[in-house]
């Protein structure tokens, strides 16, 4: 089956790099009054209509001046959970703290709890809703991290539902080990870690569930010793390592991640010169969540200065029940530019390429090029720039969301 789109007013994200880096980040290749040929699950072409269009589609969509840009791709969520935490809101609302919410019973490990009493089937139920809805949001690419059982059977349970989404949605999903998010009730941390590398990480790779693993390495949940640990074991089960750090302080959380190979080390709000420092020349690609710092009234990470240094830099939803709960990615890129003092085309890049380069997809996924997935978002009339789509950050601005070829 092949589509042709024609009369597109802007075609944005252009191209075939696997990330944007410093001067790059400001960057964004775009053709005006263009077409675009979809084969089946894939992007055939495009080029202007000027230079004439293609023959032979089964299937003409006029875009009318629309503009069509690549499907975001969120690279850090936690979009499966159980229940609602809902009164945690409201401790926020009264002053309390993030470590104070855990402190008291809260937090991570009130997740665990619901998530304990909760079937598979009703899990499921409840977490494919969210990757519809943040599909529907135009997200095409979207990773999803357990970390909410703390105990070998439940994080299973979370795999396996994030493997049952993955087989039932035309998004590109990645998932995520993180049995070390917190420590779970009544054990000690060492213990803890023990049980994590001896038993969840060997059970996980026997039944292939995860593509990454992950660790909360911050103050009162995981030291940088305890990490080293869990992702030395993990990479022996070829689990790749993502990392949470530097959150909630300057944890050494970032050196830990570079120095094992981490794909990318996530959230960042608090850093210093020393985190740039051991960035540049890694592979790994610094995300920043900056749907957390708006919910929790935190500080937003250093994005302006991270790129400012010649590194890259993705964004992220870190769409979970207590400290994120939206996985709009049109808002984590408005954000970037309202908050983070990013360029639209920054904030683009960091929603599209780099988040897609985050969760290693960026072959297929994150820009406009031959051979790429088809997932792209047509906006509805009056977005004409990207500049517009962080601009009018709530006015609805999508037409049609395509993964894989097909309209959603």
């Amino acid at each position: 089956m092949k589509t042709l789109v024609t009369n597109i007013g802007l075609l944005a994200g252009i191209g075939n790099e696997l990330r944007k880096e410093g001067a790059t980040m400001g960057e964004v290749a775009c053709l005006k009054d263009a077409w675009l040929l979809i084969d089946g699950e894939v992007i055939a072409g495009f080029g202007a209509m000027a230079d004439g269009i293609p023959s032979g589609a089964d299937e003409t969509f006029d875009a009318a001046g629309r503009m069509v840009i690549p499907a975001f791709c969120d690279s850090h969520t936690h979009a499966v959970w159980a229940g609602s935490r809902e009164r945690e809101f409201e401790d926020k609302i009264r002053g309390l703290s993030y470590a104070e919410i855990a402190a008291n019973g809260g937090g991570i490990l009130n997740s665990a709890d619901l998530l304990h009493d909760t079937s598979e089937d009703d899990l499921y139920e409840q977490s494919i809703a969210r990757v519809r809805e943040m599909m529907a949001a135009g997200s095409g690419a979207i990773e999803v991290k357990s970390g909410y059982g703390l105990s070998t059977e439940d994080e299973l349970k979370m795999l396996r539902v994030i493997r049952r989404i993955r087989d039932a949605v035309p998004a590109v999903i990645k998932a995520t080990f993180l049995g070390a998010h917190a420590v779970a009730r009544g054990m000690q941390r060492s213990d803890y870690v023990r049980k994590v590398c001896e038993e969840m990480i060997p059970a996980v790779a026997a039944e292939g569930l995860a593509d990454f693993a992950d660790v909360f390495c911050e103050e009162g949940f995981f030291t940088p010793e305890d990490t080293a640990q869990i992702l030395e074991t993990a990479a022996r089960y070829g689990l790749r390592p993502k990392l949470h750090a530097n959150q909630l302080a300057v944890s050494g959380g970032v050196q830990v991640g570079v120095a094992h190979g981490a794909l990318s080390v996530d959230h960042l709000e608090r850093t210093t010169q020393a985190e740039i420092d051991c960035l540049k020349g890694s592979g790994t690609m610094p995300t920043m969540l900056p749907g957390a710092s708006f919910f929790l009234r935190e500080p937003y990470g250093n994005a302006r200065g991270f790129i400012e240094a010649g590194l890259g830099v993705a964004l992220a939803s870190d769409y979970n029940p207590g400290t994120s709960p939206s996985g709009d990615m049109r808002f984590v890129m408005a954000l970037g530019c309202i908050q983070m003092h990013l360029t639209p085309e920054q904030a683009f890049n960091a929603v599209t390429i780099n988040s897609a380069c985050a969760m290693d997809v960026s072959s297929i996924a994150g820009s406009i090029a031959p051979g790429k997935l088809a997932n792209i978002i047509v906006t509805k009339p009056g977005f004409t720039t990207l500049g517009t789509l962080a601009y009018r950050y709530t006015t609805p601005f999508i037409d049609k969301v395509i993964l894989r070829g097909k309209t959603l």
